[in-house]
């Protein structure tokens, strides 16, 4: 018997702090000691999922009841939840295309870190022998980040969803994930143009006219300096307008967006779909220094709930802020 189909697994394994289920799980069943052998490509809880013979995917996939056959097999259902909803998260998620970085945190309080340089600070003039080099200051902010949960209420009866097959099942836990993700990144846009409550709203640049133009775009460009303009988000009717602008009809950008549906700008920035934008508005920014995600802790799952009730009323949630870093590497182009 190998030793993990001896591990004990029962519903407090959730409440450890600061850790999920499955890095509990693998401190007691660590993967390096099944290295060359034929489970080295599992993790700890994929090797549980084998103990009990669950299959969450694929055409063989097993009915959700299959995971309450033991107490020790109904324990692992609400670590099935979250990885389905983190996969939809994964799927739809375009943070990691305007986040310059993440941090993780346990409570519910976090204060960022700011630098705000003046024009002179900016540019780094020579220093004489002796003098003293100019300075670039960081402090902390005046505000805390505001947190926002997203996430939805699974209600359903067991005998309702007992009998169905859990890749079909997985299909409405990723819609989830996907709800949760699009729902931060609507925070994350708000943030990028309002301000995280510390009185940084992104500048804005007017347009020259009632719709935005190539020539806005370059203005846009121009206003960013000395930040990078390698990101820039617009909603539906916007993103429709750019592409048919006389510089996107480029035999080169209509080959690339035909052939792989990624959408190119004229001066390199990566353009991306954003619906939550107000059309007539494009938001420029340096993706490597603008913006900072707050998160306090993992995707939370009422885990007593699905464990002892068998689903009947689960929240499934997650807790994310977002802060500016530097400030002046967001700005917003807005049509008259």
């Amino acid at each position: 018997m190998a030793f993990y189909d001896t591990i004990r697994l029962e519903k407090g394994m959730y409440a450890t702090p600061g850790k999920t289920f499955s890095q509990v799980l693998e401190e007691q069943d660590p993967s390096q000691n099944y290295e060359g052998t034929s489970l080295g490509s599992l993790d700890a809880y994929q090797r549980q999922l084998k103990r009990f013979d669950i299959r969450v995917g694929g055409a063989g996939s097993d009915v959700v009841e299959k995971f309450f056959q033991t107490g020790d097999s109904a324990a692992l259902f609400p670590e099935y939840v979250s990885r389905a909803v983190r996969q939809g998260m994964e799927a739809a998620d375009a943070l990691p295309s305007i986040v310059a970085t993440t941090t993780r945190i346990d409570g519910m309080d976090y204060r960022t870190i700011t630098s705000t340089p003046t024009e002179d600070e900016k540019s780094l003039k020579p220093a004489a022998e002796g003098a003293s080099l100019p300075r670039t200051v960081v402090r902390t902010q005046d505000n805390l980040v505001h947190l926002h949960k997203r996430g939805r209420l699974l209600v359903s009866s067991y005998e309702a969803l007992r009998f169905q097959r859990l890749d079909l099942f997985t299909v409405t836990l990723r819609q989830i994930g996907a709800y949760i993700s699009r729902a931060q990144l609507k925070d994350a846009v708000d943030v990028l143009i309002n301000g995280d409550g510390n009185g940084n709203p992104a500048e804005s640049v007017s347009a020259a006219g009632e719709a935005i133009s190539y020539a806005d775009l370059v203005k846009l460009w121009g206003a960013l300096s000395p930040y990078e303009l390698n990101t820039m988000l617009a909603s539906t009717g916007t993103m429709q307008k750019l592409l048919t602008l006389t510089e996107m009809k480029d035999a080169q950008a209509g080959l690339n967006f035909q052939g792989t549906g990624k959408m190119i700008t004229p001066i390199g920035a990566s353009l991306l779909h954003t619906p939550c934008l107000a059309d007539g508005v494009v938001v420029g920014l340096d993706r490597t220094c603008a913006l900072e995600m707050v998160q306090a802790g993992d995707v939370s799952i009422d885990y007593d709930k699905l464990i002892d009730r068998q689903l009947e009323r689960a929240a499934i949630s997650c807790i994310a802020g977002f802060a500016k870093v530097f400030p002046g590497a967001c700005k917003k182009l807005a049509a008259e």
